[in-house]
């Protein structure tokens, strides 16, 4: 098979990549947040390098779809708010990276060249 001779199916796992994930800056919340049980809003910042503005809008979209959670508490009278990957989010993550594996591995292996 050539890349010529390629068809939708084969194709596919580029259409099925996740935009809501694909952002770089989402992606590397999603990927802090998937190797710790809940992360708060200062570490993610500090984390990311990101701006409080752009974290917080960033956090909002992953919120919207369901992909994390959002608590607010205060600890000694100051305010926390605290993030978790979501079990959606898990999932997300999860089937993101096996499409991101079936890109790589098409890019790296194309059909037809030896």
């Amino acid at each position: 098979m050539t890349f010529a001779d390629m068809g939708q199916d084969d194709l596919q796992p580029i259409a099925d990549i996740d935009r809501a994930i694909h952002a770089p800056a989402r992606l590397m919340i999603l990927a802090l947040l998937a190797a710790v049980e809940s992360a708060d809003f200062t570490f993610l910042l500090t984390q990311t390098g990101l701006t409080r503005g752009n974290l917080a809008s960033h956090l909002g979209k992953l919120e919207e779809v369901g992909y994390i959670t959002v608590s607010k508490d205060f600890v000694d009278r100051v305010p926390r708010t605290l993030i978790r990957l979501s079990a959606e989010g898990r999932t997300a993550v999860s089937t993101y990276r096996d499409n991101m594996q079936q890109v790589v591995s098409l890019l790296v292996n194309p059909p037809g060249v030896e």
